[in-house]
């Protein structure tokens, strides 16, 4: 994690952030994500024609997805929509169950599939990993494989971590920050409270 990362990410922890600062940081903390999430990818050389001539460039070599895990995930696509402008677009509607934790799909839509796409997954937060290995499960589904998935979150709990870990060894996660545990209501501790409550005012 760079400075720029760890500042937002302090930000963002704050209790008496106000909303109008949380969804800034928020898309900033996204563009960092978005930009690392970039380094990720595999390219391809090309040649590109100037006003003048022709010169090396480069191009990402598989077609991008992105896959995000709605609500949350939602804050996150914009960043990345500038950073990836060609790639496909797919929603995934996770709700948990706040009595068991448990993940419930209640919506799904994503682009056609061929296997050989790079799928960049969107979440926010890994708390007890449910709605991310459902969504992997999907993905599984359709023809990916889940281990070349490149999974982007902003915070996450270590037995998140591990659940989607166990689950799915070969995947790659890029996380700001992982915290230590959950506590008894499944909150990452000392995480930064219900994110996607304080992103949209539905505290």
């Amino acid at each position: 994690m760079n400075t720029l990362s760890s500042y937002l990410l302090g930000q963002l922890r704050r209790k008496d952030l106000p909303q109008g600062l949380f969804r800034y940081h928020a898309h900033q903390l996204a563009l960092c994500m978005a930009q690392q999430a970039a380094e990720h990818q595999s390219t391809k050389s090309i040649s590109i024609q100037t006003p003048i001539g022709t010169a090396p460039g480069i191009t990402f070599e598989k077609r991008i997805v992105l896959v995000s895990i709605l609500r949350s995930g939602l804050v996150l696509l914009p960043a990345f929509v500038e950073y990836f402008p060609d790639a496909g677009i797919g929603c995934v509607g996770m709700r948990r169950d706040e009595k068991t934790a448990i993940a419930k799909l209640y919506y799904q839509n994503i682009p056609k599939l061929t296997g050989a796409e790079q799928i960049i997954m969107l979440d926010p937060m890994i708390a007890t990993g449910g709605s991310s290995i459902a969504t992997l499960k999907i993905l599984k589904d359709l023809g990916i494989n889940p281990n070349a998935v490149l999974f982007v979150a902003i915070i996450a709990a270590q037995e998140g971590v591990d659940a989607v870990k166990q689950a799915f060894p070969g995947i790659t996660i890029l996380v700001t920050a992982i915290d230590k545990e959950l506590n008894k209501d499944k909150f990452i501790v000392p995480g930064l409270g219900d994110f996607g409550d304080r992103y949209f005012g539905t505290l």
